[in-house]
C-alpha cells in the first residue's frame, strides 16, 4: 500500500482516498476536527497534502487497528 504513493512532496485527494477508503465528506471533516493532516493551498483550485503527513497518518491508522 505505501508504495503507491510518493515518498516526498506533495499528493492530490484523490491519491489519498485511493488509499484510505474514506469518502471526500469524512476526510474534510476529520481535516476540520484535526483527524487528520492540514491541506495546503497551491493555488484557488489546488489543495494538496505532504506526502510525509499522510504516510504518517496511514502508520497510525495502522497501529490503531492492530489495538
Amino acid at each position: 500500500m505505501m508504495n503507491k504513493l510518493i515518498q516526498t512532496g506533495f499528493v492530490r485527494l484523490p491519491q489519498i482516498l485511493a488509499l484510505i477508503p474514506i469518502g471526500k465528506s469524512t476526510w474534510w471533516a476529520g481535516v476540520k476536527t484535526g483527524k487528520y493532516p492540514q491541506p495546503i493551498k497551491l493555488g484557488a483550485n489546488t489543495t494538496v497534502w505532504k506526502a510525509e503527513d499522510i504516510h504518517a497518518l496511514i502508520k497510525k491508522l495502522a497501529a490503531s487497528e492492530v489495538q
